[in-house]
């Protein structure tokens, strides 16, 4: 089954890439490795704002990184042409917008994980990090960037 076809068996379709709100590109690819930058959460198209564990809970926060990566599927589109030709999801950074005393960042960073690994199957299995952070951009709750490999 292709990448696509478990997009639209899961009711995805994929963003067009956002213009960047500064001084950087969506993407950038050297050799077979695409680098994809930073993408914020977002929810009715506008920054979805918070803290975690002090105005969103966990299971909103893993919903919020499960949005940023169909942002990251949509710029990956964009920079591939093809999502088939994703030979592998190499590595995720985490941020989480959190509260001095949230330690869930790990269960947050789930939702874009294991989307990835839904739609990639064992090429969307990756390393991770994840990082709790005073602030990002706008206020977002999440931002999340991306490296994948290309055939």
């Amino acid at each position: 089954m292709s990448v696509y076809d478990k997009l639209n068996a899961l009711g995805i379709s994929l963003p067009a890439v956002a213009p960047p709100a500064a001084a950087f590109l969506p993407f950038v690819r050297t050799g077979n490795l695409i680098f994809v930058s930073g993408h914020i959460a977002k929810k009715d198209g506008q920054p979805w704002t918070g803290k975690l564990g002090a105005d969103l809970t966990t299971a909103q926060g893993k919903e919020a990184a499960r949005n940023v990566a169909i942002q990251l599927m949509g710029t990956l589109h964009a920079a591939t042409g093809d999502l088939n030709k994703i030979t592998r999801i190499v590595k995720l950074m985490v941020l989480v917008n959190s509260a001095l005393s949230f330690t869930e960042q790990h269960l947050v960073a789930n939702g874009a994980s294991e989307l990835l690994g839904e739609i990639f199957g064992d090429l969307g299995k990756h390393a991770r990090s994840a990082f709790g952070v005073a602030q990002i951009p706008l206020g977002s709750c999440v931002e999340i960037e991306l490296i994948a490999e290309l055939a």
